[in-house]
């Protein structure tokens, strides 16, 4: 059983197969220095991690014109 002070969630894992616990352990990419949350995941069977939410991602379209 995980730790009950790391925040934790039951999912679906691709990994295992199966529902399995996955925990957020203390975040060291800065996420949460402004109060956020982080977005990392890991299951703590198999140690997968999942990237969920709270992402701002912008992307370059190349855009082309027909003559």
């Amino acid at each position: 059983m995980p730790d009950q002070t790391v925040p934790h969630q039951t999912w679906p894992c691709p990994t295992c197969g199966e529902d399995t616990v996955f925990e957020q352990p203390g975040c060291v990419d800065g996420h949460t220095a402004d109060g956020g949350e982080c977005p990392e995941w890991a299951c703590t069977d198999c140690g997968t991690a999942f990237l969920l939410g709270g992402l701002d991602v912008v992307v370059g379209a190349a855009v082309r014109r027909a003559a």
